[in-house]
């Protein structure tokens, strides 16, 4: 039944909408399986209850009519049970309700499956038959495959509809991700797609249909030019196979079928990006669903035809089009690179489909003061270019064509924030400590120019992380060892004399670069930070080499070693320093040498902190990554996201022996991961002794707030009591509670309610 599934899921996936979907899968489960009838039960929102959506052998008359609450009947027990109910004789089931308007009395065996998606029964898949029998392990594990591998693409359909629906109605529709960035924008979309791939062209309509059959007509003349040019020039270093393959690329070109097909979408008022791609989708589709197998590999040459036609119109239309003003940026996965792209002025808010709080885009959206939403999985994204929209950081929702008492409450939480930020710019210049004068450094994160006035009007003594990656993220190749240093030179001076902590290149996990691609199962566990640059010593000394020239009459560098996993490697990496600095000071240049230090990020490092902190000048704890080797949680993944906790007792446990290790060899010892930035987290480490809290600018005037508002000894009766928690949710509930009572908990999120949607 492999063969079977795999066939159901592709034609499934390929689905317009949701009754496409759940017509496939009645119709070919009932084909696959044999029996007499099928059935998808769908639970509604509203009512909680479960409707049947779909049949094929009940009287198809009796869909939508047929409600079940949960418990109530053989699917609304499957439901409730949330696993699969299997019987040879349905009616002697003490559960069982019969339906007259569904006929169903002439069907006696009954197998029920939960569709789950998210830990929540979306719904029940329904096989039935007319002689009694109990279907046999084979055929109830196959249905609980397939109710499995489903739940994500009814999930995903659900959402598409409910935004079709409301797109003649413009009705306000919310969907959930998870809170990347604190703050609220109220904006308009702006979709950014990949250039190539036609499943993820927006939904998008056009009322100009000349200007864009123009287009159309333009990019497909221009896609037949570069491949007859590709072909001639090739044509002497390929065989007549491969010269076929051109002629049949430029055949399809001049399929006037194909012509007629999208032309005919693009009246209909579809933009000719969308139409080509809808067109070019079902050809490839086609071509799957043959049984030669030679005209099924013809598919990826059809998608691979579809994609250069598609580059050609994507040109077009992104050098005609503009970021408005409240520009809220979505895509299916954002990138540095892209955020880049649009002025900093006009970029609202960001919501990105995959991803999680602790990616490395959300973290640079933290540090630009841009609300976020990652994770948005059930969000239709390619369907709601240039609709107005909210985006909720702080709790991971956005809405959709929000109504007017929707947008009233969010601009009284916009208004909030500013007076809270008001109230708070007085604290600038006044020293980050406790009531009772226990100091701390308040440091930090940076990596764009943009974060460095934001950075010093908001208090910063120094910075605790410079991302040295940013301007490699930037750029189209390796920028040279003197356009880096005049790159660092910009960040030192701007700070000093206050100290700047510059990582080395941390590439690798979730920091691609184009020009450098790293391709791997597990990019978390591979070749990044240190290990790449270990591998590249001509990069490492180039960059090292940049820094130091940089500081030159300044000398507040501090150079930090990334994904340091023991003492090798930071011998390693230390003798490569040690070269640089001795090439330079033979060059002439007067330096001082600076501070090296390194981050505590992977477990080993925990366990070896006494020894490493032995051998250098500082330490500093990068707790996202440590929580997320800690958890084995990839902090990109959104499946997992609820499990990624920095409050996690095992994290703190870590945090509290890496700072002990440090403070026995009189090392200095800091934090730059997100949870510095956290008011609760950063009371729990200052009780711990943590030297430096270095954090996004947005959030140093609310930490430095809280911590001038309590006694260091209080601090230290707090951490006892949390260090003797078992949850990461009672913790969360201790520290919340906790500034509650000093009165300061408006500075976690604002204390206005929970805005419900209309509908």
């Amino acid at each position: 039944m492999l063969g079977s599934l795999r066939s159901i899921v592709q034609e499934v996936n390929t689905a317009r909408d949701l009754p496409s979907v759940l017509d496939i899968i009645v119709r070919r489960v009932r084909e696959v399986m044999h029996t007499k009838v099928c059935s998808v039960y769908l639970r509604d929102k509203q009512s909680g209850n479960y409707v049947l959506m779909a049949t094929e052998g009940l009287n198809p008359d009796a869909v939508g009519q047929v409600h079940l609450a949960p418990g109530e009947g053989l699917v609304g027990n499957v439901a409730t049970r949330e696993e699969p109910i299997n019987l040879e004789q349905a009616e002697a089931h003490p559960a069982y309700q019969y339906f007259p308007a569904t006929g169903e009395e002439r069907f006696s065996s009954f197998l029920g499956t939960p569709i789950i998606h998210h830990r929540s029964v979306l719904g029940v898949l329904v096989v039935q038959q007319s002689e009694r029998r109990r279907f046999d392990e084979g055929e109830e594990a196959f249905l609980v495959t397939l109710s499995a591998q489903l739940a994500g693409v009814i999930a995903h359909a659900e959402a598409t509809g409910a935004l079709a629906g409301m797109g003649q109605q413009r009705s306000e529709t919310k969907f959930t991700g998870l809170a990347a960035s604190p703050g609220v924008a109220i904006g308009r979309a702006h979709i950014i797609a990949p250039p190539a791939n036609l499943a993820t062209v927006p939904y998008a309509c056009t009322m100009d249909i000349d200007a864009e059959l123009a287009l159309f007509h333009q990019a497909l003349g221009a896609a037949r030019d570069e491949i007859r040019n590709v072909g001639e020039r090739l044509k002497n270093d390929l065989n007549k196979e491969e010269r076929a393959l051109f002629d049949a690329y430029i055949s399809m070109l001049d399929d006037n079928s194909i012509a007629v097909e999208v032309c005919e979408r693009i009246r209909q008022q579809l933009t000719a990006s969308r139409a080509w791609a809808e067109v070019m989708l079902e050809h490839v589709r086609r071509f799957e669903a043959m049984s030669d197998s030679y005209f099924r590999d013809r598919a990826a040459d059809v998608r691979d035809l579809g994609a250069r036609v598609l580059m050609h119109l994507r040109q077009q239309e992104q050098s005609q089009r503009d970021y408005p003003e409240n520009t809220i940026l979505i895509g299916e996965e954002l990138t540095a690179s892209v955020l880049a792209e649009v002025p900093r002025e006009r970029l609202a808010g960001l919501v990105s489909v995959k991803g999680s709080a602790n990616s490395h885009v959300a973290i640079i959206a933290r540090a630009m003061g841009v609300p976020a939403v990652m994770g948005a999985q059930e969000l239709p994204w390619e369907q709601v270019d240039g609709v107005d929209l909210v985006v909720d950081g702080y709790r991971g929702e956005l809405y959709i064509h929000p109504g007017p008492e929707l947008k009233r409450r969010y601009d009284a939480i916009v208004e909030e924030e500013r007076e809270l930020a008001r109230n708070l710019d007085h604290l600038a210049k006044l020293p980050g400590e406790t009531a009772d004068g226990h100091r701390v450094r308040m440091w930090v994160n940076t990596g764009l120019m943009a974060d460095v006035v934001r950075s010093l009007e908001r208090g910063a003594e120094g910075v605790g992380l410079y991302r040295t990656e940013v301007p490699f993220l930037l750029r189209d190749r390796f920028p040279s060892e003197e356009e880096q240093r005049e790159i660092y030179r910009e960040q030192l001076q701007a700070f000093a004399p206050r100290p700047v902590t510059m990582r080395t290149l941390d590439i690798g996990g979730d920091k691609a670069l184009a020009y450098f691609p790293i391709e791997e199962t597990n990019p978390f566990l591979g070749w990044r930070g240190i290990r790449v640059t270990l591998d590249h010593p001509e990069i490492f000394l180039g960059q090292v080499r940049a820094m130091m020239k940089a500081s030159v009459g300044l000398d507040n560098l501090r150079i930090m070693l990334p994904m340091i996993s023991g003492v090798g490697e930071l011998e390693a990496a230390r003798k490569l320093v040690d070269r640089a600095y001795d090439e330079l000071l033979d060059e002439g240049y007067q330096i001082q040498r600076p501070p090296l230090g390194i981050m505590v990020e992977v477990p080993s490092a925990v366990y070896q902190a006494r020894e490493l902190a032995k051998r250098v000048d500082f330490m500093s704890v990068g707790s996202n990554d440590l929580t997320q080797y800690l958890l084995a949680v990839d902090r990109n993944n959104s499946r997992v996201a609820s499990i990624y906790h920095s409050f996690h007792p095992a994290v703190l446990q870590a945090l509290l022996q890496v700072v002990t290790a440090g403070h026995e060899t009189s090392t200095k010892v800091g934090i730059c991961g997100e949870l510095a930035g956290d008011p609760g987290g950063a009371l729990l480490l200052v009780a711990m002794g943590y030297d430096v809290l270095s954090m996004n600018a947005t959030n140093l005037p609310r930490v430095k707030a809280a911590l001038r508002e309590v006694n260091k000894s209080e601090l230290d009766r707090l951490l006892q009591q949390v260090l003797l928690m078992e949850s990461p949710e009672q913790i969360e509930e201790k520290l919340h509670g906790y500034l509650q009572d000093l009165g300061i908990g408006g500075l976690v999120q604002p204390k206005q309610t929970e805005p419900t949607p209309n509908s």
